[in-house]
């Protein structure tokens, strides 16, 4: 076991101030993260600490990861995409997650009933890597590419090479993000409140 996990149990991810005051979410967290923390090693994995989170191992290849938030804490599988649902448990995040799914619990019990569940999405997270199998992830190209981004474009070149400086998920992301509104002045609104975050190089969420 990892020292670095005990004290993520112990005093949370210690990302923001609450870290290891009793309002620390963790808190609220803390029993189920341990018996998901035992239901994940009873499957053989190497548990590490990264991305402030702990995260389980196959062979140096991710596995699983813990997350806590307000509602609920989750189980991570990075390739969900790839495991055959078929208890229909698993859930995409956000629309940027081509290939990540979370099974989320409001409390211990809901850990304790799907017990068996959980080890057997693990093991096959675990077959997933053993074989080798691979993603195909859609390219910026198959996403939606608003008018309004593309006349922003032509006012502001320095703008534009900006935007393709980034990384192709931050690209998807701000892509996905811009073409959510209806409306055109809503699309245009979104694009000019993220100007300063793409000409510095930064993804929407960070």
């Amino acid at each position: 076991m990892q020292a670095k996990v005990d004290k993520y149990l112990m005093d949370g991810c210690m990302q923001c101030k609450l870290g290891a005051t009793p309002a620390c979410k963790i808190n609220n967290w803390r029993a189920e993260l341990q018996l998901l923390r035992d239901l994940i090693l009873q499957c053989g994995l190497t548990e590490d600490f990264k991305w402030k989170h702990p995260c389980y191992t196959y062979q140096n290849k991710n596995i699983v990861l813990m997350h806590v938030f307000k509602e609920y804490c989750a189980l991570l599988f990075p390739k969900g995409v790839l495991i055959n649902d078929k208890y229909s448990i698993l859930i995409q995040q956000t629309e940027n997650s081509q290939t990540a799914r979370q099974i989320r619990f409001a409390n211990l019990d809901e850990i304790v009933n799907y017990k068996d569940k959980i080890k057997e999405y693990i093991h096959e997270a675990i077959e997933i890597e053993k074989v080798g199998a691979k993603i195909e992830l859609k390219s910026t190209s198959d996403f939606n590419f608003p008018q309004e981004l593309q006349s922003i474009f032509e006012e502001l070149p320095d703008f534009e090479k900006a935007f393709y400086a980034l990384t192709p998920g931050r690209q998807r992301g701000y892509l996905l993000h811009f073409s959510q509104p209806k409306q055109s002045a809503t699309r245009t609104s979104r694009i000019e409140k993220c100007l300063d975050k793409i000409y510095e190089g930064k993804g929407l969420n960070d």
